[in-house]
């Protein structure tokens, strides 16, 4: 490995740790009451708890023809 590649290898680590350095820690238990919030707030909008409408639901089964 050549010295510039190694000092381009150093200089994207260096990044990369600034980048998860400046990233805001959250503790588990605060992070799992934030998304069961979330959850509740939105159960209404989940299609796996109050279905989909027929009429938007692309996985449907096709009609048959009404001529055969």
């Amino acid at each position: 490995m050549s010295s510039g590649a190694s000092m381009n290898a150093q200089q994207c680590l260096v990044e990369q740790l600034k980048l998860e350095a400046g990233v805001e820690r959250l503790k588990v238990s605060q992070a799992a009451a934030e998304l069961q919030q979330y959850c509740v707030q939105n159960a209404c909008k989940d299609g796996l708890l109050v279905g989909v409408p027929p009429e938007s639901n692309p996985f449907r089964e096709p009609r048959s023809c009404a001529f055969l």
